[in-house]
């Protein structure tokens, strides 16, 4: 059994979709910012990390969104988030991952040309491993989900940084998913409550 902890709109957003991509039965649980349920002893035994998300795999903790995609995509692969016995494709993944993690996430509050820089970068990134197509890596996958949680943040944000034609591209495909579509209207019905 897999139990997702989560907070709407948050990085567990992008677990949340890839759940609902690979279509197994799961059980969330929600967490509160703004009432610290991240930091308390119970969470902090599970992911001293105090972070979310947090995915229970049969009772055993994994964290950190890119860990629990690649989890997801490979012990699931009828779902196609990962290119069968392509080693390459799976270290773009990789590569994707660490660029989201390490230069657009932290970056987000920072605002201004920092947001602008890292999405332009991005741009560039995907125009070389999406090799002409509509997904970062040519096909869709778990690099395009979270990218595309990232995305939906920036452009739900006060004055978003604009001028990003792929990231734009790659946003309107993954809002016509059926995975992101149900991710959305459950997280918003859930209540968000982001961090600053």
């Amino acid at each position: 059994m897999l139990t997702l902890y989560m907070s709407p709109g948050t990085s567990s957003m992008a677990v949340h979709i890839a759940l609902h991509e690979i279509g197994v039965p799961f059980e969330l649980k929600l967490l509160s910012f703004p009432k610290k349920e991240m930091k308390t002893p119970e969470y902090l035994a599970l992911n001293p990390e105090g972070a979310v998300p947090l995915m229970l795999i049969d009772g055993r903790p994994l964290t950190q969104v890119a860990a629990c995609l690649f989890y997801l995509a490979k012990t699931h692969p009828d779902a196609k988030l990962l290119p069968a016995n392509d080693p390459e494709t799976e270290a773009q993944a990789i590569s994707w991952m660490s660029y989201v993690a390490a230069h657009i996430h932290p970056v987000a509050r920072l605002g201004g040309e920092y947001v602008k820089n890292a999405w332009t970068i991005a741009e560039k990134k995907f125009a070389i491993t999406s090799k002409g197509g509509d997904w970062a890596l040519g096909q869709y996958s778990i690099a395009d989900i979270h990218l595309f949680r990232l995305y939906w943040r920036m452009v739900n944000r006060p004055n978003p940084a604009t001028g990003f034609p792929r990231m734009d591209g790659l946003f309107a495909r993954m809002m016509a998913r059926p995975a992101v579509k149900k991710t959305l209207e459950a997280e918003a019905a859930l209540g968000y409550e982001l961090p600053a």
